[in-house]
This record gives C-alpha cells, structure tokens and sequence, in this order.
C-alpha cells in the first residue's frame, strides 16, 4: 500500500521558493531547503526531484503568481498610458521599499544563473518576453487612443521600459535609494511625453 505524503506539496513549494529568493540557487543547500520546508530530505527528492527541479518549479511559481497581475493592470480598457506609468513607478517603489532586498526572483535568476545555465536562461527569457509583449500591447493602444505621441515606437518604448524594470530592481538590491530609482523611473517616463 502507498504511502501517503505527510506535507503539503504546494505550502512546500511556495515555502522553497521563499528561500531561494532570499538567498538565490547556490546559496541554498539542499540541507537548507529539508530545515526550511521541515520535511525529510528523501520526501523532498521524491516529490520535487533534484534542487535544481525545484528551484525550476519555484521559478514557474513565481512566474503564475505575478505575471497575470502586471497583464491585468496593462490591459484594463480605457486609457493605457497611465496605467504604463504607475508600472513603472510601483516597480521604482518596490524596488526602494524593500527592506529584505529580494529584488526580482525572476532578475535574480538571471543575473546568478542566466550566463551558465541555458534552462533558465531560456526561462528568464520567456517572462522578460511576455512583459516585452504586454507593454507593447498597451503602449500600442496608448498610441490608437493618441495618448503617446506620434512619433514614438511603441517596441522600443517597451523594450527600453523592459530594461528600466529590470535595472530598478537589480539597483534596488544594493542602494535602495527611493531618490535615486524614482528619478530613473521619472526620466523614462518623460519619454512618453
């Protein structure tokens, strides 16, 4: 007879995926993650399979968790432009307000592992490419709707702001200075002007 699992799979996940984005991939041991998750270290294997498979499914969690409210807060109907700009400044808010300087679990993940590691890489890719792809949708309705002046191209906006959000959060790990991302933020909206 099976036995049955004395954790709860999911509680364990979101719970591993909060180590990792505190302390990122190689600063987590998997003796860490048996402390953390207080489950044994055979159940961890066999639910979850390596640290590595973990660390991938605690990736894609984060990715569920908050990829689909950035893609509601850019395709409300009506105006576009302003709901662009309070992106932009709620990451320079975020990145200046938080006191564990976590930062980005998805911009960790890059930076730590995106060079050597083409598994992540290509994941990291795919959310910083459904970002790309929404704030152009919304930029591309800011211009529709005559919110963004003619002569700006909505892509380059996106990609330019795709790299502003993920800069914020990358500086915002090591001087969280409010001043500091709040102007960045500010001159690259002045862009859309």
């Amino acid at each position: 007879m099976a036995r049955t699992k004395e954790f709860d799979p999911d509680a364990a996940l979101q719970s591993a995926l909060e180590l990792f984005w505190q302390r990122g991939y190689e600063a987590t041991s998997m003796a860490d993650l048996v402390a953390h998750l207080g489950i044994a270290r055979a159940s961890l294997y066999g639910t979850f399979g390596s640290k590595r498979e973990l660390y991938l499914k605690a990736l894609e969690r984060y990715g569920e968790q908050h990829g689909p409210p950035i893609v509601e807060e850019l395709s409300q109907p009506g105006p576009a432009l302003p709901a662009v700009r309070a992106l932009v400044r709620r990451f320079a808010e975020e990145a200046a307000c938080d006191e564990l300087r976590r930062g980005c679990f998805v911009t960790n993940t890059a930076v730590e592992l995106g060079a050597h590691d083409a598994d992540t890489a290509r994941r990291v890719e795919q959310s910083w490419s459904s970002l790309e792809t929404v704030l152009t949708s919304a930029l591309m309705r800011a211009a529709a709707q005559g919110e963004l002046p003619a002569d700006r191209d909505p892509v380059a906006l996106a990609r330019m702001l795709l790299v502003l959000l993920q800069g914020l959060r990358v500086i915002g790990k090591v001087n969280p200075s409010a001043g500091l991302l709040r102007d960045a933020a500010d001159q690259a909206l002045a862009l859309l002007d």
